[in-house]
């Protein structure tokens, strides 16, 4: 009861944010959400004809540290690295994209993490889903060589999210076939409020394109159905992030 109340209350805060722009029909919060169906095998999209489909992303091979399966093991190929802030971040090659195969979690300012955010971290939330980040600060914590992806660095992935999830750690059989070793784990979100919800069922990553003044677009990623949404919120709510080599 206490982990449903807690949701409702996330999701009657996101509703009553401004500058909504939620496109993706499996999104329960979606203004056209379609209801209870399997979104496997839609053909819906956002910006169809600026992107390939999913299926024209080949994996690389050409990186330099073997798969783990700590990051889903549904990857054949390679992985890269990059240290970062004393972390090492494994890198994945997908097309002509280098991307981080992790979430991000460097202890930003007005970063949160997850779970336990008195230091200790004792879940282990931020090792295993990263940090959450407001906008301002999303744009700014990306690694020297490396940026805050836009839509359309993000739409080179397709919307496939069975092929971009990691194969453990999604809750409700939300695994996915991490096909390029994007391995996306989903980190849920938190407000400025420290009022954390959704992490193991819901994915949210922060683009570099502005929705208006007061907002800007994310990709979205669920649990229970196997569609990759664009929405738009708030700056000031907290999402993941990844990163993609300049």
């Amino acid at each position: 009861m206490k982990k449903y109340l807690g949701f409702v209350a996330v999701s009657l805060f996101l509703l009553s944010c401004t500058n909504t722009d939620r496109d993706n029909p499996y999104d329960m919060w979606g203004s056209n959400y379609m209801g209870n169906i399997s979104a496997e095998g839609s053909s819906s999209s956002v910006e169809a004809g600026n992107k390939p489909s999913s299926s024209s992303v080949a994996p690389s091979s050409s990186s330099s540290i073997p798969s783990s399966s700590s990051l889903g093991g549904g990857y054949r190929g390679s992985y890269g690295s990059l240290l970062y802030e004393d972390q090492t971040y494994k890198t994945v090659v997908i097309g002509t994209q280098t991307w981080m195969a992790e979430n991000l979690n460097y202890n930003a300012s007005d970063s949160k993490c997850y779970g336990d955010n008195s230091g200790g971290d004792s879940q282990n939330m931020c090792g295993t889903y990263g940090r959450l980040y407001n906008w301002a600060t999303a744009l700014t914590v990306c690694p020297a060589g490396w940026h805050l992806p836009t839509r359309a660095e993000w739409n080179v992935l397709g919307d496939d999210a069975r092929k971009l999830k990691a194969t453990s750690g999604w809750n409700n059989n939300g695994n996915g076939t991490d096909d390029y070793g994007f391995s996306a784990l989903p980190g849920g979100l938190g407000t400025s409020v420290d009022s954390f919800d959704d992490v193991g069922y819901y994915g949210f990553w922060w683009s570099a394109s502005e929705y208006g003044s007061n907002g800007a677009f994310y990709r979205d990623m669920i649990s229970h159905y196997d569609y990759a949404g664009w929405n738009s919120y708030s700056k000031s709510i907290l999402f993941s992030v990844r990163c993609v080599q300049d």
